[in-house]
């Protein structure tokens, strides 16, 4: 971790910040200390998966903890001399010649950070608007999920409701299916659902509820149903939800980065921005939310990206 505990703001240069400490960030972090590129990962320690007890998907560390998974990038990244990685809310990052200014302000004892860098990597998460449902945060992380990918195998064969609004939701029925033959959609009083699409659920054996949500219901911390506005409790043991999704860019408000109709930071290739100098990887970039091994695997191509411009820079 960090070097430096306590006090005052610290000033300091790095060939590249990392803006996120999460797969991606970290990832992309390892590829760069490893090809000895001094570089400072700034976490808020705030993951939107830090109510789910176990991830999967990612090879060697299937049914690992999310925090756990973080905790060894952070001690791996940390175990180069060119690395660090501090607690710290980026707040700011600005234009200094032909780098950025980045300003941050420490977390869990940590002190505020001043750092020039020559390169920036945008690897922040995404905010997670779920439905406004009273009792829904009680559930999420143990019956509901977001990622039928991450989560679906281990909710096999259970009664399963899809919670959502989005474009998507048809789409995600039908991937749903693959592990349960129970599945009700709930579009919570949206249109998300064609009478055409409905057709087709059904005769896939999907149930389309259209009512209104009170509530998810349950005994203790079991979920046992979905009950609606007008009373009637659906059951069900297990669900999935698809939450709208936002990325928090107030700290770069002053570089003018280029981004698309869902808000996310358009990027090349290689991770390039509108911005020279500054990069983006993971789910900040279109399309948004990826498995983690995903996430982690493009950062590191970034970063392979990122060693190559810097290195063309230097001449």
């Amino acid at each position: 971790m960090s070097a430096s505990r306590g006090g005052s703001a610290g000033h300091g240069e790095a060939d590249v910040v990392v803006v996120g400490g999460g797969p991606a960030g970290l990832s992309a972090a390892l590829v760069l200390v490893r090809a000895r590129r001094r570089t400072l990962v700034l976490d808020a320690n705030r993951p939107r998966n830090a109510a789910t007890l176990h991830s999967h998907g990612f090879l060697t560390r299937d049914g690992v903890s999310p925090l756990e998974l973080r905790r060894l990038g952070r001690e791996e990244v940390a175990g180069y001399p060119e690395g660090e990685v501090a607690f710290a809310r980026v707040t700011r990052i600005e234009r200094d010649g032909g780098g950025f200014t980045v300003s941050a302000a420490g977390l869990r004892g940590e002190p505020d950070r001043i750092v020039s860098a020559r390169v920036v990597l945008l690897a922040g998460g995404l905010l997670e608007e779920l439905p406004p449902l009273p009792s829904i945060r009680v559930f999420y992380g143990t019956a509901l999920h977001s990622c039928i990918e991450c989560d679906g195998d281990e909710k096999a064969g259970e009664p399963l409701a899809l919670i959502g609004s989005s474009a998507d939701l048809v789409e995600r029925a039908l991937l749903l299916r693959r592990w349960s033959s129970d599945l009700v959609v709930f579009t919570n009083g949206s249109d998300a659902v064609s009478a055409e699409d409905e057709r087709m659920l059904v005769g896939h054996g999907v149930r389309v509820e259209r009512r209104e949500i009170d509530d998810v219901v349950g005994e203790r911390d079991r979920m046992t149903g979905i009950r609606l506005t007008d009373g009637q409790v659906v059951e069900r043991t297990a669900g999935f939800v698809r939450p709208h999704y936002r990325v928090a860019l107030d700290y770069v408000s002053g570089l003018d980065v280029a981004t698309d109709a869902e808000g996310l930071v358009v990027v090349d290739d290689a991770g390039r921005t509108s911005v020279p100098g500054l990069y983006a990887t993971g789910e900040c970039t279109p399309p948004g939310p990826e498995q983690l091994i995903v996430a982690a695997g493009d950062a590191a191509r970034i970063a392979a990206a990122i060693n190559r411009d810097l290195l063309a820079a230097d001449g």
